[in-house]
């Protein structure tokens, strides 16, 4: 038995060459993985030797030819082909181990244009394909991760049919992420990211129950590795729903920087949003403001809860808490829960991976689009259009709810007073009807708008939202401004001696 090894990631490769060996495997191997080889102590015979022709072109061709390939390609089932192949000369190929060029890496190091193009694979990803096309003969690993799960095959006798066929689903995998990888690049580079065809692939990372609704199939996939490095369940298990949800809070309560910021969702969108001198506080003064949504919500925590902040939590129930980190004593506290979930990122704060595209499911497709970007200049530098100025606080309650407002679904408009969201309307037709339905709960939860800033995410059409903030003591308002209106809603904020400001820039969340 023969097998080609030829890979970029040289992890794990000389074990997985000892182990074949250790099997009577011959090893044949290409450039930097044949000095390795060699170099550990493992007889390997050089690739020059089986295409009876020399690497070429500065190792641009190395292993297209027929003495490769027709060794993998040729089936072992059919006569003709075993003749062909005894009268070329040509020797069977069953194993192919490749991993390929280092594109990603090298796109994320250099901006070098022939660097990069030189990180393109073309020999490897054709020998995974012709391994992978001719599955029922030869085996064929792209990961260093199945190195030993093969060799364990391998002395087992359990390379069966679904093995290998296993196998072979990996390998489309990987060529085909791959070639979108070298596609979506190349697009981004000239055509703004926007060219004929938009590969969106991940890998995945776990199974969820079930999807949005236990009728349906459900599962976490990453585009790189943020999941893999910022992701540790504590407890449970994460739900479909509750990774939506994760999503929302998280986007939230990290865009505060190192803040002690805490963000409580439910179905999506934010029922409590403080921050505060410290985490207990953030939290306490969060859940004032919907404690009837937060009940069985998902809460982000932007550091770490500890023993003081778990009790105060587990006075009511909750799905799920994310956070940078849990103390032992909080896992401790939180042990008594059996329903509730835990997640931590194992950080000093919450992190995003800040995608730089975003897309969405419509029938027949989806639409696609750069990712939206909440800046915090766009608060800090605002044009104050009203003769009133905002205080100091002020500013800081409108940059917290124009941030909030960007992150929830629109129509919106959410109300915030010393650093805490007050109120809060979503997802209504009507922008009117968003101010005075966040209005009413506010009241219906006991709690003083008077004095509080308010935050649009889109500009107010009508005078009519100012004058209702008005009736309520809003004493700042931030919208982006840019209604045929505007002067109107200027009248009506300088009538009521409101610090108006736009910032020029709209953030809808459909």
């Amino acid at each position: 038995m023969r097998a080609l090894l030829s890979v970029s990631d040289k992890s794990g490769i000389v074990d997985f060459a000892k182990g074949l060996e250790e099997l009577s495997w011959e090893i044949v191997s290409t450039g930097g993985t044949y000095r390795t080889l060699k170099e550990a102590g493992v007889k390997v015979i050089e690739i020059d030797e089986v295409t009876k022709f020399p690497e070429c072109f500065d190792g641009r061709v190395k292993t297209l030819n027929p003495y490769v390939h027709g060794g993998i390609l040729h089936r072992r089932d059919l006569e003709p082909h075993r003749k062909q192949a005894e009268e070329l000369g040509i020797t069977g190929i069953d194993l192919v181990c490749v991993n390929l060029y280092p594109f990603k890496e090298t796109i994320e190091r250099t901006d070098d244009f022939e660097e990069i193009v030189e990180n393109i694979d073309i020999g490897g990803p054709t020998m995974v394909r012709s391994a992978a096309k001719n599955f029922q003969d030869v085996l064929i690993v792209t990961e260093p991760e199945d190195y030993g799960r093969v060799l364990e095959a391998l002395r087992k006798r359990e390379d069966d049919l679904e093995f290998c066929r296993e196998l072979m689903i990996k390998a489309f995998e990987h060529t085909a992420a791959y070639d979108s990888m070298i596609a979506n690049y190349m697009n981004q580079r000239f055509h703004d990211g926007f060219g004929r065809y938009q590969f969106v692939t991940g890998r995945k990372v776990f199974d969820t129950r079930y999807g949005e609704n236990p009728h349906q199939q459900g599962a976490l996939y990453e585009f790189g590795d943020f999941f893999s490095r910022y992701f540790h369940t504590l407890k449970g298990e994460a739900s479909f729903n509750n990774l939506t949800d994760i999503n929302g809070a998280v986007k939230i309560a990290a865009s505060f920087g190192e803040e002690p910021a805490v963000c409580i969702v439910k179905h999506g969108n934010p029922c409590g949003f403080a921050i505060k001198e410290n985490l207990l506080e953030s939290y306490t003064e969060a859940l004032k403001c919907d404690p009837v949504s937060a009940f069985g919500g998902v809460v982000a925590v932007n550091g770490t809860v500890d023993g003081e902040l778990a009790r105060k939590m587990n006075e009511i129930f909750l799905e799920v808490i994310v956070a940078a980190d849990f103390t032992e004593e909080a896992l401790e506290i939180f042990s008594v829960k059996k329903r509730l979930k835990l997640f931590s990122q194992q950080s000093d704060r919450l992190r995003v991976a800040g995608d730089r595209a975003d897309f969405k499911h419509i029938e027949g497709g989806f639409v696609y689009q750069t990712a939206d970007c909440i800046c915090d200049n766009e608060v800090r530098q605002a044009k104050q259009v009203s003769r009133s100025a905002a205080t100091e606080q002020e500013r800081k309650d409108m940059e917290i709810a124009w941030k909030v407002a960007g992150l929830t679904k629109s129509n919106c408009v959410v109300y915030v007073k010393d650093s805490a969201m007050v109120a809060v309307g979503m997802g209504m037709t009507s922008r009117v009807d968003a101010a005075q339905c966040a209005l009413k709960k506010a009241k219906e939860m006991g709690l003083d708008v008077s004095g509080a800033a308010m935050a649009s995410e889109a500009f107010f059409p009508f005078r009519d939202s100012i004058d209702a903030a008005a009736a309520a003591g809003v004493r700042a308002v931030i919208e982006p401004g840019g209604s045929i209106r505007d002067e109107e809603v200027i009248e009506a904020a300088d009538e009521h001696g409101i610090a108006l400001y736009f910032t020029g820039v709209r953030h809808f969340l459909h």
